[in-house]
């Protein structure tokens, strides 16, 4: 069977359609659009503007479903639409406007999707995952395979983009404040210990793309260590022209939200004492997948 799966997210809005038999799935196609939702919510309820511009992303979704003789559509939204004060007339009027139920997830959900997505099919003896999307960041402690431990903090990079940033790269004083705001949540969570990081989200693979980059590793390598996470740091932080070259030629669909990103992953990794960043192919489009579509 195949079905589409819609995650409505704070930067962008992504399309997977898979193929799904028995116990197994594969991804056909992905299609995703960056139109960072988060930058239309104003006194924290998302704008009309916004809820046209999520319409005409899920319409374009529809027609090519449709094109594709996929029938079988199921969207979710996070930190998007769950962090905003009009949440349930948001979801009626999309409703009404493409015929689309969109699902809203916890931040705990959201949590237990990611990691079920990302480690599907892996060993998971024991660690730590981190989901670092728009507007928000779940991490969470896992043993055996099994969830030790859950928390959604309300950061992500295109909030803390808005709130923290006044051009393109942030300056060190935008850095010193993002890196406050992030340190000042991170506070107080007792985050497991790990070697190795495990990452979901867009931002993850942004990091660890760059990494390649800039130590000429293969563009398939999904695992940096944290002295490469550092020197990415180091090179970008001067927010310099040649900065701005690296990211464009890397990762241009994230040229504002890559520090942000950068700046999480760095004090996660500093806190569970890890040493490596590895990157997950999947996350919680495929864990949504494994418990709401396949558990049917």
């Amino acid at each position: 069977m195949k079905c589409g799966i819609v995650d409505i997210g704070s930067n962008t809005v992504q399309l997977t359609v898979y193929h799904y038999e028995g116990d197994g799935f594969r991804p056909l196609l992905n299609r995703w659009e960056t139109v960072g939702l988060a930058g239309y919510a104003e006194n924290g309820a998302l704008t009309e503007a916004g809820v046209r511009t999520a319409c005409r992303v899920l319409k374009d979704f529809q027609t090519l479903l449709e094109d594709l003789e996929v029938k079988e559509l199921h969207a979710f939204a996070t930190a998007s639409l769950r962090g905003i004060s009009n949440t349930e007339q948001v979801v009626e009027d999309i409703r009404a406007r493409t015929g689309i139920g969109v699902e809203i997830l916890s931040g705990e959900t959201e949590a237990e999707y990611s990691f079920r997505g990302a480690t599907w099919g892996v060993p998971s003896p024991a660690g730590l995952m981190t989901d670092i999307g728009g507007g928000s960041t779940e991490l969470v402690g896992y043993e055996n395979g099994a969830i030790t431990s859950t928390v959604s903090l309300p950061m992500g990079v295109v909030s803390l983009f808005n709130k923290y940033v006044s051009g393109v790269l942030p300056t060190q004083a935008e850095q010193g404040s993002i890196r406050a705001h992030a340190a000042a949540l991170l506070d107080g969570q007792a985050l497991t210990r790990c070697e190795t990081l495990l990452g979901v989200g867009g931002s993850v693979r942004a990091v660890v793309r760059l990494c390649n980059t800039l130590s000429g590793a293969e563009p398939e390598n999904r695992v940096v260590p944290l002295c490469e996470v550092d020197s990415l740091y180091n090179s970008l932080a001067k927010g310099d022209k040649d900065a701005l070259k690296l990211i464009l030629r890397a990762v241009p669909d994230r040229v504002h939200t890559v520090m942000p990103g950068l700046i999480l992953v760095r004090e996660i990794l500093n806190r569970c004492g890890a040493g490596s960043l590895a990157m997950s192919a999947a996350g919680v489009r495929e864990g949504y997948l494994l418990s709401q579509v396949m558990k049917k």
